[in-house]
């Protein structure tokens, strides 16, 4: 994430540590574990009639090997359970914004620089 950030010029680590502590919910927050290590996090709050991704991080050493897919599986079974759309928002420019379109992911708004993404529940 610092990197896209970095690239956008709004890396400010004061503002990304505030950021996620001024939203931090342990219940809401999920730790991501592979071969006895974590790997990272996700965090899936409600947001109105709606499931959000509020954060999606996996360690470097970690992407690329379907994890994160893995995450999104489960994400998209409890939303198509409840019936509810799931939201997220990628930074213009990262690599986030492909692996949520890939994933079935809609953009419905661009604003500043992050990109809005939703997810239909299938029926």
């Amino acid at each position: 994430m610092r990197e896209s950030l970095e690239r956008a010029g709004r890396f400010d680590p004061e503002r990304a540590r505030n950021r996620f502590l001024d939203a931090f919910s342990p219940d809401a927050t999920h730790e991501i574990v592979a071969n006895g290590e974590r790997a990272g996090f996700y965090v899936l709050k409600w947001k109105g009639a709606s499931l959000w991704l509020d954060h999606l991080y996996l360690k470097a050493q970690w992407q690329g090997r379907g994890i994160g897919a893995q995450v999104l599986r489960h994400v998209f079974a409890r939303a198509d359970e409840l019936q509810v759309d799931v939201g997220v928002g990628a930074l213009r420019g990262s690599p986030a914004n492909r692996f949520y379109a890939r994933h079935g992911f809609e953009l419905v708004e661009q604003v500043d620089v992050d990109n809005y993404y939703v997810r239909r529940p299938r029926r």
